[in-house]
């Protein structure tokens, strides 16, 4: 089994655009999990909480990459390759041999 995939390599690092999940948020619902997308930096609530915000954004987006924004937790999960991450690879550059 792939430990990374492209969408994984390829994923940065954008800013969080909110604290919370950001459609929850307007909605005053609760969230039980956040994740960050590695595209947009779109924060959603995760499949156990009853919005699934996190995986909405990625059906109407297609933005691939995931990265858990619980603390202490830095784990990835690619929607497309269905392919879970336990924590980010370095970059090429940084790789070592």
């Amino acid at each position: 089994m792939a430990e990374t995939c492209d969408h994984v390599e390829a994923a940065g690092d954008p800013a969080p655009r909110s604290r919370g999940c950001e459609e929850c948020l307007k909605m005053g619902d609760p969230w039980v999990h956040l994740r960050r997308c590695l595209s947009c930096g779109h924060v959603g609530c995760c499949d156990d909480s009853k919005n699934k915000h996190a995986t909405k954004h990625f059906h109407q987006t297609q933005h691939p990459v995931i990265q858990s924004f619980q603390p202490g937790e830095a784990w990835l999960w690619c929607f497309v390759d269905e392919l879970f991450v336990e924590r980010r690879p370095p970059p090429e550059h940084e790789a070592r041999p």
